[in-house]
């Protein structure tokens, strides 16, 4: 049965639309008129595309690595009542096996809907990355590059794999980016520290940007711009950002603005700790604090993003003055655009799934809908169980 949702303001890739009607049927938006002038009735303030986080590691006290058969179930859930209708599992460095059977339980969870928001696939951020700028990745775990295991990744990830991280100093770096490119794989680079001309040759080779951009990579220098100084002033290159505030100063944010507008990706990042309350938690081998929704480890350092990206939208328009029409697509459509999926997602068009965000005018979340159902807010998320943390997190920065 057809839906019609009456918006006070409705966002388009053209821009905004005052007084509209969507509907949609079939989990599809089939129209988006004026609303006739008899009609004084509007049940949104703002409607606007459901967001896409194409990188986080859990929340909600799961995490992407859990052997739980409910773990992305509950993370599904924790992302749509964040804003979120669709996103990509993020590995962690771990022993090959234990990202093998992550990769299997991701693409098993591909087979029928989750019960929030929508799995677009795997994320596979490590082990191909090198000990400076390691975040919280464990080097003794880090990998060479070898082409017949990144074939092995994808047959285990049956397709589903989406994205693979990697530091583009390691040896065979060039010939992965395109091997991964040709298979349909796109590749980010990052935890590394390669120079500016190393990172101009990957993204030459065909690499589609950094991962969180100023995290774990070289800064910028005005002498050696680094990998930051590469990402900027490439024309197309895809820059992820955390934009809690805190991985990434404001003023930052507006920098990113003003080199590449129309390539940032908003992403949260998060970890397990996102969405708890304020309290002591494990972090791997680390016990941390939460003080303020900000993560940090007895020596003050962050360990981790528990940012929402509705969250990270509000800040790009209250931290960086961005405006909302801008920031809302950097957590939407250039993230669908990325992904190879703006055809289906990403935007309010008709012929597109209908994954649609209501916000009020304070930016607050009111609905949420999946490929055109309304997913209803999920339960307090249990005590977070540190039995379960997972184990190798030893680094107090970025994931």
């Amino acid at each position: 049965m057809a839906e019609r949702i009456r918006a006070h303001r409705l966002l388009t890739e053209q821009g905004w639309l005052t007084h509209q009607v969507l509907t949609h049927e079939g989990g599809v938006i089939t129209a988006i008129d004026p609303i006739p002038a008899d009609d004084p009735v509007r049940e949104v303030e703002l409607l606007v595309p459901a967001l896409i986080d194409g990188h986080v590691h859990g929340g909600a006290g799961v995490d992407v690595m859990d052997e739980a058969a409910d773990a992305l179930a509950r993370l599904s859930l924790a992302k749509a009542a964040e804003g979120v209708g669709a996103f990509l599992a993020t590995t962690v460095t771990a022993p090959l096996p234990a990202i093998l059977s992550t990769l299997s339980r991701i693409a098993d969870a591909m087979a029928s809907p989750l019960p929030g928001a929508q799995l677009l696939g795997s994320y596979l951020e490590g082990p191909y990355f090198t000990p400076d700028n390691k975040g919280a990745h464990d080097p003794a775990l880090f990998r060479e590059l070898d082409l017949a295991e990144l074939d092995r990744l994808q047959q285990v990830a049956r397709g589903t794999l989406k994205v693979v991280a990697l530091a583009p100093e390691k040896t065979g770096a060039l010939a992965a980016i395109r091997h991964l490119k040709q298979i349909g794989i796109r590749v980010m680079l990052g935890h590394s520290a390669a120079d500016h001309d190393t990172t101009m040759a990957a993204l030459a080779a065909g690499a589609s940007g950094l991962v969180h951009c100023f995290n774990g990579m070289r800064g910028l220098h005005h002498r050696e711009p680094g990998m930051v100084g590469a990402g900027l002033v490439h024309p197309d290159a895809w820059l992820e950002l955390i934009a809690d505030g805190h991985h990434v100063h404001p003023s930052v944010l507006r920098l990113c603005h003003c080199c590449a507008r129309d390539r940032l990706l908003l992403i949260t990042d998060a970890m397990r700790a996102a969405g708890m309350p304020d309290g002591h938690y494990l972090l791997g081998d680390y016990r941390v604090e939460m003080k303020d929704g900000v993560v940090r480890t007895d020596t003050g350092g962050l360990a981790g993003s528990t940012l929402t990206l509705l969250g990270a939208v509000r800040n790009m328009v209250q931290l960086a003055g961005v405006p909302l029409d801008e920031a809302i697509r950097m957590a939407s459509l250039a993230p669908a655009k990325m992904l190879g999926m703006a055809h289906r997602l990403g935007s309010l068009a008709v012929g597109k799934q209908a994954n649609l965000l209501a916000l009020t005018a304070g930016l607050n979340q009111q609905h949420i809908w999946v490929a055109g159902r309304e997913i209803l807010p999920a339960p307090a998320p249990l005590s977070f169980p540190e039995a379960g943390a997972r184990q190798g997190a030893k680094e107090s920065s970025c994931i």
